[in-house]
């Protein structure tokens, strides 16, 4: 159940660093809000997660989890570069995750 959680925790992740460029500098409330809300949860399902998960492991995996899917997002949402290099180094993160999911299995 760890990782479910780690999973979600670092889901709501991406959620509040995509939602930091919606809330203009924190001057527009509700985007503000959410962002807030899902910080808060992240942060929440990432110590529960570490119950019965190495800190380590589970923070590697959380930040990796989140920079790829808000550099993802930054391509699709905000137009930011697509190139070759900048996504093979994501696809080399994804890799650590899953070579540190494996290596705890």
């Amino acid at each position: 159940m760890g990782w479910v959680i780690l999973f979600i925790a670092g889901l709501l992740e991406i959620g509040w660093a995509i939602g930091l460029k919606y809330t203009d500098g924190f001057t527009k409330l509700w985007p503000t809000v959410g962002t807030v809300i899902s910080l808060v949860a992240s942060f929440l399902l990432l110590g529960l997660a570490l119950k019965t998960l190495p800190v380590g492991t589970a923070y590697a995996i959380w930040v990796g989890i989140g920079a790829v899917g808000t550099a993802l997002l930054g391509i699709l949402l905000f137009g930011e570069s697509a190139d070759v290099l900048k996504l093979v180094s994501l696809g080399l993160i994804c890799a650590g995750i899953v070579g540190l999911k494996l290596a705890h299995a």
